[in-house]
């Protein structure tokens, strides 16, 4: 099994690969949005600009579907950066791996003397790999989502988001307390189960050389569709929890 090289800062242990993934997945999704909405022409649009549209009307469907249609419009940059950044990040890791052998201790990247001797006197450190295949990844991204919801929640309809802890009935407080905190969790370890399992499968399939390339072909198009799948839950899980919280009891009492 291949080890993910720590850079050791101030006490921190940065995961190389993730943090130089997580940073070309932003890259990415930055230069897209950015070419996508240069230039833009109603007589004779860009294949990139009628891709963007198309994104644009499906991400806006499925928010509609959550919430108001008048309150839709403040909400969909969040669901447009959402589905892309996820959906390039669950895909970084299937086109190439990269991997070097390591015969020598390099303490700052956690390859110690015992742990070359645990693998016969090398190790084989991997340098890229999807970004949402990591937990701390997609627990940071359900943890900006759990803020966003409650201070949403607090701003837009605070009578009713914090009368909701207490409905039906007061007594139900620990449980709708446990309901709100499991959201978050539940939104990380999905993501997260569902990338990483497609890449540990794909490290297996490797391993078989050149009698895998048919399993291997077959596999990442489906993890294709499973990566479009989870960015799709994920942001629109998103869009419930902001709905629940901040619009739909405040639209029920007008």
């Amino acid at each position: 099994m291949h080890k993910f090289p720590v850079w050791e800062v101030g006490g921190l242990h940065i995961d190389i690969s993730t943090f130089v993934a997580i940073t070309v997945s932003a890259i990415i999704t930055f230069v897209l949005a950015v070419a996508a909405t240069r230039k833009l022409s109603v007589d004779n649009p860009s294949k990139l600009q009628n891709f963007l549209e198309w994104v644009v009307d499906f991400v806006h469907g499925f928010i509609a579907s959550t919430m108001p249609l008048n309150r839709v419009k403040p909400f969909l940059s969040l669901g447009m950066t959402l589905i892309m950044f996820i959906f390039i990040s669950n895909l970084l890791g299937l086109p190439f791996g990269i991997v070097t052998d390591v015969h020598h201790e390099y303490p700052s990247l956690g390859i110690t003397k015992e742990l070359l001797e645990e693998h016969g006197g090398h190790a084989e450190l991997a340098w890229w790999k999807s970004p949402t295949a990591d937990l701390s990844v997609t627990a940071g991204l359900a943890l900006i989502v759990f803020v966003l919801v409650h201070f949403l929640g607090l701003k837009m309809n605070r009578k009713h988001y914090l009368k909701h802890y207490f409905h039906p009935y007061p007594i139900f407080f620990p449980v709708n307390l446990i309901e709100t905190f499991s959201k978050p969790v539940t939104l990380a370890l999905r993501l997260f189960a569902n990338i990483y399992a497609g890449e540990v499968l794909i490290a297996t399939i490797l391993m078989l050389g050149w009698i895998g390339t048919p399993f291997l072909i077959a596999w990442q198009g489906f993890s294709i569709f499973v990566g479009a799948i989870q960015a799709f839950l994920f942001t629109m899980l998103t869009m419930v929890y902001i709905s629940q919280a901040a619009i739909h009891d405040e639209e029920e009492h007008h």
